[in-house]
């Protein structure tokens, strides 16, 4: 309650001091002075009411500040108030579509599972852009393809995650491919039932990053489908060993599509033992 008070307070006064105080500024000089505010909280810890108020006079001196409505927008997201958080990303991608059109397909893609809508910022990213954008690290062509998957569109996924993979290849070299790119085509081709595919890009994963608890489990089910119960225990009991060092595809902020937990590998071992 206290907290709040005081944050309420802050923003009253924050109000109070931009008013009047630049009315006499141009654009550009609004715009270099929000970036200054904007910068001078960057220590703040995200999501904090200290840095909410300070993103929020940068906002009021610059109200087409993309950069700042974007990263306001961020501590009502990981919060999961949707209600807050699309309002303030909307206005970043209207005043930057460019930048924030491919990121909120992300946003929407990682944290609310909205496939249909993420497919649609990302497709639009491409006419916005002559080049290829990568939210996040990753090309919107891997998150087509995550996307499309999880509508399991596998004729879609696998379309985008060959494209992505060719691409990746031809610029830096096939080693340098992503480890969850060749994982997520690889359930792509298991769940479309190319096992021969499937079992290229989960060696592929095994022999360039050697530790991978999802990779050795998806292993473990094909040779334990073809009959090969030492080699599939023994494919287990890694991925149970990787899953335990670290080794699986997770993030701290939500599950992933096809994330496997530990209950998976003990069940699959317990399969493969009977």
């Amino acid at each position: 309650m206290v907290k709040s008070l005081k944050y309420c307070l802050s923003f009253l006064l924050v109000i109070i001091s931009c008013n009047g105080a630049t009315d006499t500024l141009n654009t550009p000089e609004r715009r270099k002075l929000a970036e200054k505010i904007f910068q001078e909280g960057s220590h703040l810890y995200q999501g904090s009411p200290e840095s909410m108020v300070r993103i929020e006079k940068a906002i009021a001196v610059d109200s087409t500040y993309a950069e700042a409505l974007r990263e306001l927008s961020v501590a009502y997201l990981k919060r999961g108030m949707p209600h807050e958080w699309k309002p303030q990303f909307d206005k970043a991608v209207r005043h930057d579509p460019k930048t924030w059109v491919p990121w909120r397909g992300y946003l929407y893609l990682y944290f609310y599972r909205d496939y249909k809508k993420a497919i649609a910022d990302f497709n639009a990213s491409d006419t916005l852009t002559p080049h290829l954008d990568y939210p996040q690290g990753h090309s919107v062509d891997y998150w087509r393809g995550i996307a499309y998957l999880g509508l399991k569109d596998h004729t879609q996924a696998l379309h985008y995650w060959n494209k992505h993979i060719q691409k990746e290849t031809e610029d830096t070299g096939e080693d340098w491919v992503e480890l969850e790119a060749f994982l997520y085509r690889g359930i792509t081709y298991f769940e479309a039932g190319n096992i021969p595919k499937a079992l290229d890009d989960f060696n592929k994963i095994i022999h360039y990053f050697k530790n991978s608890a999802d990779a050795k489990y998806y292993k473990a089910i094909l040779l334990h489908q073809q009959g090969e119960k030492k080699e599939a225990l023994l494919m287990i009991n890694e991925a149970i060993e990787d899953f335990n060092s670290g080794f699986y595809n997770h993030y701290h902020y939500v599950e992933l599509l096809r994330q496997i937990y530990m209950e998976d590998l003990e069940e699959l071992k317990s399969q493969i033992l009977g």
